[in-house]
């Protein structure tokens, strides 16, 4: 796992933690903001509105595939160095998004920003969990994912504003600004990280160990089950529950806001018990898509469901990374980015399988699919609790080392 140094003082603990929320927020605003300004994107590049939405995929292929392979690349760095060296370049990354009129060279810069996220997470995940003691461990990792949330339920809507006013390049622009005060919070807040156990080779074996892997997919279904139906879910507030224009927003922002309380909330419950955490969760998921497949046409009682909906999905997110680096031991500097390339792989199937569904039949049948694999996850989440970390397997290592 990451080291654990001596921890600073809470002050400087939660400056720390804040200056890695804030990172967070501004990569994921970036991550999501070619939703909101899609139109614009693609009226001014002169492509069409699914050439445009190739941006999206983009990032989410350079994160799920390019995070991993940078942290594999830069594992024996100070988590502080990588931290600092990631802004630089995801700075430049949108800059060149800012100034270029070329709609290949913009899809590059996504990929290349896109890693450079996975890269950030890993390190923030890491450089988070060094500045508090291990019994607070899911309560660091809470404050990193919180800034994702946030930025879905804020970030997003801020930007498609800024964008509206000023054009799709104002909110890049935007977040170019916010990356550079990031920047110097991280370089002023977050202290050194050094690089704990050996190289990614060595520690590649405990990463990818098959009770981490179990966990990973896990990860790929929570996510897989949000995103069938979360990705239509404007069509189902329309069509089912009948509501439209400005009041969507409403019950989008409900929403987002939930998904931020249940991040913030969701480190406690790792730190007290992230298997159990994940088992009530992967319920309680399922249990509010069906609620809203049953009360889908009755708007008050479908904002109180979406707010429900929001604090559980989210409130697993800290369980998931905690357990993935608990499981992987030795190998969690490596593990660190894998979470979030499994959710994006989730996320990418979860949307596909909602297509699919509202495609062949109506609105309503985005939260049945979801609901089908929110079933499959629950025993999943059963399984893996019983997982346990590798001590007795280091324990022989080392046993053997010293004979």
């Amino acid at each position: 796992m990451s080291t654990q140094q001596a921890a600073p003082s809470p002050g400087r603990t939660n400056l720390a933690l804040a200056a890695l929320f804030l990172g967070m927020f501004v990569l994921g605003s970036a991550e999501l903001l070619v939703v909101g300004v899609l139109n614009l994107i693609a009226a001014d590049l002169q492509v069409s509105i699914p050439a445009a939405g190739q941006l999206v995929t983009a990032y989410a292929l350079g994160l799920a595939i390019g995070g991993p392979l940078l942290a594999a690349l830069t594992i024996r760095l100070d988590k502080r160095t990588i931290l600092v060296g990631t802004l630089l370049l995801f700075i430049l990354g949108n800059l060149v998004a800012v100034l270029t009129s070329s709609y290949g060279l913009f899809v590059a810069a996504r990929v290349c920003t896109g890693a450079l996220q996975g890269l950030f997470i890993a390190a923030a995940f890491a450089a988070g969990i060094s500045v508090v003691p291990p019994e607070r461990m899911g309560r660091a990792i809470s404050a990193v994912v919180s800034g994702v949330a946030v930025s879905a339920a804020l970030g997003v809507p801020l930007g498609t504003l800024v964008g509206q006013a000023l054009g799709w390049r104002g909110s890049f622009t935007a977040i170019v600004v916010l990356s550079v005060i990031a920047l110097i919070a991280t370089m002023v807040l977050v202290p050194s990280v050094p690089s704990a156990g050996g190289g990614a080779g060595s520690q590649a074996r405990y990463a990818f160990a098959p009770r981490v892997l179990a966990v990973l997919f896990l990860n790929f279904l929570v996510f897989a089950t949000l995103y069938a139906a979360l990705t239509y879910i404007v069509p189902f507030l329309e069509s089912v529950t009948g509501i439209s224009g400005a009041l969507i927003s409403v019950f989008l922002l409900a929403y987002g806001v939930a998904t931020a309380v249940g991040s913030f909330a969701g480190g406690r419950f790792a730190d007290k018990n992230a298997a159990r955490t994940l088992i009530v969760a992967t319920i309680g998921v399922a249990g509010c898509l069906l609620a809203l497949h049953l009360v889908g046409a009755i708007a008050f009682l479908v904002v109180l469901v979406l707010l429900v909906w929001g604090v559980f999905s989210f409130g697993m997110v800290p369980s998931l990374q905690y357990r993935v680096v608990s499981l992987a031991g030795p190998g969690g500097a490596l593990a660190q980015s894998l979470p979030a390339s499994a959710a994006n792989v989730g996320i990418a199937f979860g949307s596909v399988a909602g297509g699919v569904a509202i495609g062949s039949f109506n609105a309503s049948s985005v939260v049945i699919t979801g609901l089908i694999i929110a079933v499959i996850t629950i025993p999943v989440a059963w399984a893996t609790s019983f997982l346990e970390p590798p001590v007795v397997e280091e324990a022989v290592e080392h046993t053997r080392e010293a004979a």
